[in-house]
């Protein structure tokens, strides 16, 4: 599987942008998704994940009430809606793809997954 992430920019605090993910291989609806994002001088860190057929997702605790992840399976994508976003969101944000987990539990560490995008940098303005 193959992954291009798309849809980063600069916002106003508070403001929202949407990220895509588009994936290669006729099998992407078989596996997990998730994004991640990394601040300089920190580790890359869980944002949110969705179950292969969308059943589940989940969010880290920073995120959560203020990220939607969504899969569109007959189009390869992922997308991640930013809403209200804070200058600790400021982040490059990565999509991922794992083989592993269910449609009722989805890995949310990084070493779980198995195919990465080449990350799209957000940046939130105070």
């Amino acid at each position: 599987v193959q992954l291009q992430a798309s849809g980063g920019g600069l916002v106003q605090a508070g403001g929202s942008l949407r990220l895509s993910c588009a994936a290669s291989g006729r099998t992407f609806s078989s596996y997990a998704c998730g994004w991640f994002r990394q601040a300089p001088g920190k580790e890359r860190e869980f944002v949110s994940a969705i179950s292969w057929g969308g059943s589940s997702t989940f969010y880290s605790d920073s995120v959560k009430g203020r990220f939607t992840i969504s899969r569109d399976n007959a189009k390869n994508t992922v997308a991640l809606q930013m809403n209200s976003l804070k200058p600790e969101d400021t982040a490059v944000y990565y999509c991922a793809a794992t083989s592993r987990g269910t449609d009722y539990s989805v890995p949310q560490r990084v070493h779980e997954y198995n195919y990465w995008g080449q990350g799209t940098l957000v940046t939130v303005s105070s």
